[in-house]
């Protein structure tokens, strides 16, 4: 007999995301204190998270210690989860009068959240520091998040081929058969990351608070900054240490427990940092030789623009330092295919991710050998191990279904009064969670201007983007629903 929904489990999954938030609020009183500023927006933020936390948790009681999650409460607890997020996230922003808009304190909340780093704010730094520190934060909790899905929740769901995505095994194979240590283990990762990044940052003499803001959004690869001009008026040495950081932030983070343990063979042999790494580099180097021979830039300046605003988009991270709408047409087309890369696996970066094109690359080829040699049998391997028809099959499909829901998306925001180039790259932004986009919504302007419908589809955008596409999409299917 089928089961139906296990509400026990995912209230209690949803009050432990509360919780977190409500620690996270407090944190930003500490900050709001320093800074003699209002207790009150994060004071009445955790009166509201915290007592429906503690109104869930109470709905959990009886569920037991030991308890599975199936499928269904899985796809129905993580999308519930970022949904949330993104409504408790808005009212620091409500009460402290930064967004009195709901609509839009909710995008700027669910941007945060979904790292996707799309603002809806014009003048950033008019903020109260605790606030913008809380819209940082956004990015850090959800930058953990999103690792603790992809590399835990999604590979036991199976979804997209994601399960064969971590490498030749599972992550649990890898580091530890338990789930808690797995996490551990992540969460060091991710404050050593966030660490060094910082100390970096200080060294360049940027401020504490700055640095602390801008690692939280590198390592999420977010992209929030507390400068109206994000990453352009700091020196050459902080634009390069973000850069680097925003790169490693993109790889999976198995390649650091990897390099940790000394399993240097291990990294030799992941097809997908070589494809990651080399795209990167190819890019990078095209539109410096952009730059450089069609707009007459100096050599290295045209070096950092190019491979700062490239990695930034193909991590999806969304730091800029220049305005790639100046470049030339070709620059601008480069930029926009680069919002359909993303990341590595196992990372925080967004989009199709880079082991998804990888393994359609090795299907035709294998395809196409196939032709010339009917008689041959011709495997496609990645890792070292081959990869089945199902993965390949199941990669195709999602990359479809992606641009699926790219188009769908891009034609509803024309509909709602966008234009062609806008429309798409604020879908095509939204969906990999990179920030700036193309047209009214470049690096150098924001979403401010879009209609509250369109901000309330950019942020349904988000979420699908950021959750795999078929986590939220099968929730609306009548099969779903039935027990």
């Amino acid at each position: 007999m089928k089961k139906g929904i296990n509400i026990k489990l995912i209230s209690k999954i949803l009050s432990i995301n509360l919780l977190i938030v409500s620690a996270s609020f407090i944190l930003c009183m500490l900050i709001a204190l320093i800074y003699s500023e209002s207790l009150t927006p994060f004071l009445y933020s955790l009166a509201i998270c915290l007592s429906f936390g503690l109104f869930l948790n109470s709905a959990s009681k009886g569920l037991g210690d030991h308890h599975d999650i199936r499928k269904k409460d899985a796809y129905l607890a993580v999308s519930l989860s970022w949904l949330m997020l993104g409504l408790i996230g808005a009212l620091p922003y409500i009460f402290s009068g930064a967004i009195p808009s709901i609509v839009n304190a909710i995008f700027e909340a669910e941007s945060g959240f979904s790292t996707t780093g799309s603002t809806i704010l014009n003048d950033i730094e008019s903020l109260p520091k605790s606030i913008l520190f809380w819209r940082s934060l956004t990015h850090w909790i959800g930058g953990i998040g999103i690792i603790m899905l992809v590399i835990i929740i999604l590979p036991s769901l199976k979804i997209g081929g994601y399960h064969l995505f971590t490498s030749e095994s599972s992550f649990q194979d890898k580091i530890k058969p338990k789930i808690r240590q797995v996490g551990s283990r992540l969460l060091l990762i991710y404050l050593v990351l966030t660490a060094a990044e910082t100390i970096l940052l200080l060294i360049g003499k940027m401020s504490l608070f700055d640095s602390i803001c801008h690692s939280f959004g590198t390592i999420a690869t977010g992209g929030f900054s507390p400068k109206n001009d994000s990453i352009a008026s700091y020196s050459p040495y902080i634009q390069y240490v973000i850069m680097i950081f925003m790169f490693l932030a993109g790889t999976n983070f198995i390649i650091y427990y990897c390099l940790v343990k000394g399993h240097f063979t291990k990294i030799k042999q992941n097809n997908e940092f070589r494809f990651y790494f080399w795209t990167v580099t190819f890019i990078g180097f095209v539109i410096t030789a952009i730059l450089f021979f069609k707009m007459n830039k100096p050599l290295e300046e045209s070096f950092r623009e190019a491979f700062f605003q490239v990695i930034s988009i193909i991590t999806c991270t969304g730091f800029a330092t220049a305005d790639y709408l100046n470049w030339t047409s070709i620059g601008i087309v480069i930029i926009f295919l680069s919002m359909f890369l993303g990341g590595c696996a196992g990372s925080t970066a967004g989009g199709i991710k880079m082991v998804r094109h990888l393994i359609v690359l090795k299907k035709l080829k294998s395809t196409f050998n196939q032709l010339l040699h009917p008689q041959a049998i011709i495997p496609s391997r990645l890792n070292g191990k081959s990869l089945s028809s199902e993965t390949a099959n199941s990669t195709v499909l999602f990359i479809l279904l992606y641009l699926l829901v790219f188009v769908a998306g891009s034609l509803l925001m024309m509909i709602i009064g966008l234009d062609a180039e806008s429309a798409g790259s604020a879908v095509a932004t939204c969906m990999a969670g990179i920030g700036p986009g193309i047209g009214i919504v470049g690096p150098c302007s924001t979403f401010a201007a879009i209609p509250a419908v369109g901000k309330l589809l950019l942020c349904f955008l988000m979420i699908i983007g950021r959750l795999e596409i078929y986590t939220v999409l099968v929730l609306f299917s009548r099969q779903f629903w039935k027990s």
